[in-house]
Parts: structure tokens; C-alpha cells; sequence
């Protein structure tokens, strides 16, 4: 039996990096003169000493946070499109509305490989319940079941009636979307005394899948696996049966960095998910998600070679407003620059006899009265805010990825 989606999967981590920052170079030579913003990325960049994850570290992060307002100013796809607009296979609208293309080519958004894993195979019926409204979900799901011979039902999303008649019509024996409706599903299907039990394996995403959800699934004899995906990027990590941890996709170099910044964190830290996509069609260089994971130690011990994300830890975009001023994160890791010795810092806003205050927590061997106020004038100087500075022991703030905390209360 096959056990792997192809021979990319296994191979040797450092040929996979060899060959990712190869093909890296390779694209960008052919694509700088095609996508203007991808150009002034790269404005004061050797592409040819782009050979591994520190030179790549020299490029600046291009974050999903700013892409609406590049579209709008240069629609459709703020240059960073190096195939041009009637030359793509779709043209695609997400919440935002952020523009998203869709090139040619079998798997164009790397979800063959997640299925596979997943455990779908050649033959397989397909119920697809993402949106194929405008949004990229029914054709990104839909397009990874074809490069595995699966046939696919064009579900979309509710219509539960309908989709009773589908499961009865076709016997889809694997189901695409995400967890809730499956729950859903299966509970509508049982009540109206149609039971969904084709249903045997599912992939699914756009939604948490908590260990409780799993389980009520597993019980009613279903196999899910949940992948990590973006309008953007495509498939970019999944799982593969039984085992732990999400495994990044092929044609992708993923990093961890610090929220609101440049510099990569290492293995183990919580941080923004940070994805180089080797595509020729929409080429993206470090682009933030906005999405906060780790790296997990180790490899699958399913026998995929590629890194695991430990999935979806919340998000990195930590901008908070403080008396009328934004503070970010960047400015707190600014502060951490700026004094030799320190470990995370964490900003907690709250509110005090009705009004705003900062708490830095600062990690440091150092407690002494001097470093505290060398913190609180830098706080002060790159936030132009007050605050007070609490130095905490190496190692006690929480490795979370939270820069900043807002604690105080809604409404």
C-alpha cells in the first residue's frame, strides 16, 4: 500500500532545505521583474545569498495585516502577482475583501498531500461542505481530492436538507469542511433518520477541532485529520493519522518569529507563523499570518520528515490602544534590544480608578533599582507612555507568544 503522497514527504531534512532555498532563489530571479511589490521586497537584497534561514531572515516580513489597504491602493493583487490577471484559472474574494488567485496546475494549493494523509485515496466520494461562493475553501479542498482521483460533491456550506439528500443519493464515504458542521451533520442526519454512516474519514479546517469535538467524532466511526489553511497560501501544515502535530506542507518555508517583527525565534518559542511560498503564480516572500504556533521537537513518527507546528495557538497581532496611543510589539521587543540580558517581556494594560496603566514585565537576573529605570525610560521614550517595570525571574512569563496583554475589562 502507499504510504506517502510522494517521495518529497521523506526526504533528508537538510536535502529538503538545500532544495527549497535553490528553488527560493530560482523563483524570485524569475519573478522580481514581474511583481513590482515583490521587487521593493527585495529592494537591497541579494537574491544569491539567499542560501538558508539566516540570509532569508534579512528580508522583511510582509504581513497579512497590510495586504487590504495594497490591494485597494493596486488592485488586484497589489503587484505581488507574478502571473498576470487573465493568464489565472480563478479569481477569488475572501472576508476583507482580500483578492486572491488561482493558478494552473495540478494541487495548486498543496491539499492533495493533507488529504492523503488524512487517508483519502483514489475512489473515494468527497463531500465538500467549504464555500465555493467568491472565497477560495470549495476549490481549494475540492482541487487536492482531484489530484488524488477522488470524486467531489460541491456541497458548500448548510442547507442541511439538501445535504441529507446528497449523503443519501451518493454514500460520500469522506467529508470535507469544517468540524462543528460535520457535527452537525451527523446530528441533523440522525434525527431525521438518515444516519450519515458512509461517512468514514474527514479532513477538516476553519475552525477549532478540540480533543472533545475529536473524540465525538472518532465514536461515531469517523477518522478526522484537521489541516492549517489560508486563502493565501493554501495548505500550509496538516495531520497525518494518529499522529501528533501538524507537518508543513512541501513548497513552503515556514518560520516562527517574534510578533510584530523581523527576527525568527527558535524551536519551541510561540510565535507569528511567518510562510515563503514557492509558487510561480503568486509568489510570497516571508508573509505573516497573523497566526501565533511552535515548532515541535522531532519528527512525525509517521515517517514525514518535514517540520511539525503544534496548530493554532491564537493571534499575533497584539496592537493595543493605551490612553488615545497605539502600543506594539514591536516596541516591546525594541526594549528587549535595547538592554542586554533580558528574556520575554510581556506589556499588561489594565485599568486603575478609571484609567489606563501599563505593567512591564521584564525577565532578568538583574533586579536592581538602576536596570528598572533604564526599562521605564525606554518604555516611555518608544511608547511616549509611562509605565511601571517588574522584574520577574528567568523563565516565568509564559512562552505563549503574548507580547502584550490587554487585561482590562469589556464593555
Amino acid at each position: 500500500m502507499k504510504m506517502n503522497f510522494d517521495r518529497l514527504e521523506i526526504r533528508n531534512p537538510e536535502k529538503r532545505e538545500a532544495d527549497d532555498f535553490r528553488a527560493l532563489r530560482a523563483l524570485l530571479k524569475a519573478s522580481k521583474s514581474k511583481a513590482p511589490a515583490l521587487a521593493r521586497q527585495l529592494r537591497g537584497i541579494d537574491i544569491s545569498r539567499l542560501k538558508d534561514r539566516a540570509s532569508l531572515a534579512t528580508v522583511p516580513v510582509f504581513r497579512k495585516s497590510d495586504l487590504l489597504a495594497l490591494q485597494k491602493a493596486r488592485p488586484p493583487f497589489a503587484g505581488f502577482a507574478a502571473t498576470k490577471t487573465g493568464a489565472l484559472r480563478r479569481l477569488l474574494m475572501s472576508p476583507g475583501p482580500i483578492l486572491d488567485p488561482e493558478g494552473y496546475g495540478l494541487d495548486w494549493w498543496g491539499t492533495g498531500r493533507a488529504m492523503f494523509a488524512a487517508g483519502f485515496r483514489r475512489g473515494d466520494v468527497v463531500l465538500n461542505t467549504f464555500s465555493y461562493h467568491f472565497t477560495p475553501g470549495g476549490v481549494l479542498f475540492e482541487s487536492g481530492a482531484h489530484a488524488l482521483g477522488c470524486a467531489v460533491i460541491p456541497a458548500g456550506p448548510g442547507q442541511t436538507e439538501q445535504q441529507l439528500d446528497a449523503i443519501t443519493a451518493f454514500s460520500p464515504n469522506a467529508y470535507a469542511g469544517t468540524p462543528d458542521f460535520l457535527k452537525i451533520l451527523i446530528e441533523k442526519a440522525e434525527e431525521a433518520g438518515r444516519p450519515a454512516t458512509s461517512i468514514k474519514k474527514a479532513l477538516v479546517s476553519g475552525a477549532a477541532f478540540p480533543p472533545s469535538l475529536k473524540d465525538w467524532v472518532t465514536a461515531k466511526g469517523i477518522s478526522a485529520c484537521q489541516s492549517y489553511a489560508t486563502a493565501d497560501l493554501g495548505t500550509v501544515a496538516y495531520e497525518s493519522l494518529g499522529q501528533p502535530g501538524l507537518i508543513i506542507n512541501e513548497g513552503l518555508i515556514v518560520e516562527i518569529v517574534k510578533p510584530g517583527t523581523n527576527d525568527p525565534v527558535p524551536d519551541g518559542e510561540v510565535g507569528e507563523i511567518v510562510v515563503t511560498r514557492l509558487n510561480a503564480d503568486y509568489p510570497l516572500l516571508r508573509f505573516g499570518t497573523g497566526d501565533l504556533s511552535k515548532i515541535l521537537p522531532g519528527l512525525s513518527p509517521c515517517g514525514r520528515t518535514n517540520k511539525r507546528l503544534a496548530g493554532w495557538m491564537g493571534r499575533a497581532d497584539q496592537r493595543t490602544k493605551v490612553k488615545g496611543m497605539f502600543v506594539d510589539p514591536a516596541q516591546i521587543d525594541a526594549i528587549a534590544k535595547a538592554h542586554a540580558g533580558l528574556g520575554r517581556l510581556r506589556l499588561v494594560v489594565t485599568r486603575v480608578n478609571e484609567q489606563d496603566q501599563m505593567t512591564l514585565r521584564a525577565e532578568s537576573a538583574d533586579s536592581s533599582a538602576g536596570l528598572v529605570e533604564k526599562i521605564g525610560n525606554s518604555l516611555q521614550v518608544l511608547t511616549k507612555l509611562k509605565g511601571v517595570v517588574e522584574i520577574v525571574k528567568p523563565g516565568s512569563l509564559p512562552n505563549d507568544g503574548k507580547v502584550i496583554a490587554d487585561e482590562r475589562p469589556i464593555g
